[in-house]
């Protein structure tokens, strides 16, 4: 096995990617592997990449391609040059494009994290991008069976690597004491989503199913961890149709949230192992997810699956579960089982160190 250093690369990051490069800086740390993180400075202090173990060099990579474009690939080169580096890893489109434009003299590994959705010119812009990023990369690991097949069709070398979610730590609060925080009597169900506030996530489904919601007896609080772009729009949407929905914002006490939970939701157009329904079906909280992407594959009968963009299938799945405490004790049952079969993060690791020792073979 090769001991070379790693550069890890990424973009900007509030959720899932930001946790899957923590959870392999720890794991190639443990394995003697020197790692240098490269990406925009806000994710070190988010995710904690020098504390893990890594060094950590600031290049800020824009969310979207433009001229800036080669002040970060000046950047990145800048940051590479001397460090010994034997393999770059990049993450995503964005990450994978500048690193590409580096022009490695070292091999190039870029996991896709995502699909490209969307129409118009954004989507037609990306999907260069896409194929762009596929060609320049030695190998692409794809983070469901879908973006590797969309790689390989894009003439890429590509295979799955899947994603486990790092294991969260117990909750620190009891189930009543997280219920306190959001004033429910002990009989109103909780309903929990986390994940970025963006338009891919369909949290405007929600809202709009939550406002439904109104009229059960007791009447769902339905609560979204997250940040992002879409929050103004949906805390609108909430207000205008009366929904019990709140925003929480960033939090860092998932294990409590999903403690105090009955049921969690995942409405998103497109997953490929969402780190939330990973989170969810571990802690034994029924979970209603999109059969999109990845998801089927790893939820199985573990979860129930329902129609992108169908407000009326989410609702119908959700009023079921919570008409029917022994369903909810079944899928309750059933996640930890399912989670188990799962890849750990050791063995993502070891798949990761593989694929370094592929392509420097």
């Amino acid at each position: 096995m090769s001991s070379g250093k790693v550069a890890l690369v990424l973009g900007s990051s509030t959720g899932g990617v930001g946790n899957h490069i923590a959870s392999l800086v720890r794991g190639l740390v443990a394995a003697g592997r020197p790692v240098l993180v490269c990406g925009p400075a806000a994710t070190d202090e988010l995710f904690g990449f020098t504390a893990a173990g890594a060094a950590f060099a600031a290049v800020e990579i824009p969310p979207n391609p433009g001229p800036q474009d080669s002040g970060a690939v000046r950047a990145l080169r800048r940051e590479l040059a001397g460090q010994g580096v034997t393999v770059i890893h990049a993450h995503g489109l964005r990450a994978g494009l500048v690193a590409g434009l580096t022009r490695p003299s070292v091999p190039l590994i870029v996991t896709l994290h995502n699909a490209v959705l969307g129409k118009g010119f954004r989507a037609s812009a990306s999907q260069l991008v896409e194929r762009i990023v596929v060609r320049n990369a030695t190998l692409v690991l794809g983070a469901s069976e879908d973006l590797v097949e969309r790689a390989v069709a894009l003439g890429g070398r590509a295979r799955l690597s899947p994603v486990a979610a790092p294991a969260l730590p117990p909750a620190k609060r009891s189930r009543a004491a997280v219920r306190a925080e959001f004033r429910l009597a002990p009989d109103v169900p909780l309903i929990l989503s986390v994940g970025r506030l963006h338009p891919q996530k369909r949290y405007d489904l929600l809202v709009a199913a939550a406002a439904r919601w109104r009229s059960l007896t007791p009447s769902p609080v339905t609560v979204v961890a997250g940040s992002g772009p879409s929050y103004m729009p949906l805390a609108q949407q909430a207000s205008e149709t009366h929904a019990r929905f709140h925003l929480l914002g960033r939090r860092d006490d998932v294990p409590d949230l999903l403690a105090g939970a009955d049921l969690a939701v995942v409405t998103s157009d497109w997953e490929a192992r969402q780190l939330f329904a990973q989170e969810a079906l571990r802690a034994g909280v029924p979970l209603v997810c999109t059969a999109v992407g990845g998801l089927p594959g790893l939820v199985g009968e573990a979860a129930v699956q329902v129609p992108p963009g169908d407000v009326d299938a989410l609702d119908a799945a959700v009023r079921r579960l919570l008409d029917d405490p022994g369903l909810r004790a079944d899928y309750a049952r059933r996640g930890p089982e399912r989670a188990a079969a799962w890849p750990d993060e050791a063995a993502t690791v070891a798949d990761v160190l593989a694929a370094y020792d592929e392509v420097s073979g």
